[in-house]
């Protein structure tokens, strides 16, 4: 299970970059994620991959790429930066990206907007993931999430789905038997049989907890039952990690577990033996 698991690494410079890479690398950690978000965005997000392609060659990196937050001057020059970042990607052996909107999509500038464009790219080939967010119905009342999910597997580009985080239990199970049944178990292209289930775990704390209730996630949806009882969404977080499991979905990381404490922490919580 341990090599299965992925991290997401946040950080301001490239001094705390590096010091969180050794430190995934002296604990056998070596599937990571570069988030597209705050300050790892444009410049140095780019450096950033330089930096990890040319120090760090043997770990598995993912690359979040946000076109909210990638936009710059006009549609079309966007569109060159994202060619741009794939053929950077490329040129250092990166296998997939994470493609997301943002949180404030930009006109004519969307996933499905750029997946389109993407199809006509004959010399660029990438696994390209896309988000999905089980609760935003129900609990944001938002719709069409499905509607646009089938749109953008209809791009035949989709190799990964990453799930949003949530703590309703009975929503996520009816969204993994939707995605499931829809592109999976009766897949109308077979290429949609190797797609990969990603899932996001955040880790409880008192810290994240405090830091959850001031400032919330935008479009994470957490029960005031577990912000207000650590030991509630403990429990909540180990029958997360067994419906992900008995589904074949991978376990992302996303609260920080940069520190000795932090990861045995989360190992005790998924029952994994280290030595």
């Amino acid at each position: 299970m341990l090599n299965d698991l992925r991290f997401e690494l946040s950080f301001k410079n490239s001094f705390q970059l590096e010091n969180k890479l050794n430190f995934c690398i002296s604990n056998n950690i070596n599937k990571i994620n570069i988030p597209c978000k705050g300050g790892i965005k444009k410049d140095f997000l780019n450096e950033t991959i330089k930096y990890i392609g040319e120090n760090y060659k043997n770990l598995d990196v993912t690359y979040h790429y946000s076109l909210y937050h990638q936009y710059t001057k006009n549609r079309e020059y966007s569109y060159l930066e994202f060619l741009n970042f794939i053929k950077k990607c490329q040129f250092y052996k990166n296998k997939e990206i994470l493609l997301v909107s943002g949180s404030n999509k930009k006109k004519n500038f969307e996933v499905l907007d750029v997946l389109k464009d993407f199809k006509n790219e004959k010399n660029l080939n990438i696994n390209i993931g896309v988000a999905y967010n089980p609760y935003l119905k129900n609990h944001y009342n938002i719709c069409g999430e499905r509607e646009r999910i089938k749109k953008k597997f209809s791009s035949r580009l989709i190799k990964s789905i990453w799930l949003q985080f949530g703590t309703d239990i009975k929503l996520l199970e009816k969204e993994i038997n939707f995605l499931k049944d829809s592109f999976l178990n009766n897949s109308y292209d077979s290429k949609d049989k190797n797609v990969k289930i990603f899932g996001s775990l955040l880790i409880p704390s008192k810290e994240f907890i405090s830091r959850f209730k001031f400032r919330p996630w935008k479009g994470v949806f957490i029960s005031d039952k577990y912000l207000y009882s650590q030991d509630d969404f403990y429990t909540f977080t180990k029958d997360l990690i067994e419906i992900y499991l008995d589904n074949n979905i991978c376990p992302i990381i996303e609260t920080e577990c940069s520190s000795i404490k932090k990861l045995q922490d989360l190992y005790s919580l998924m029952k994994i033996k280290t030595t």
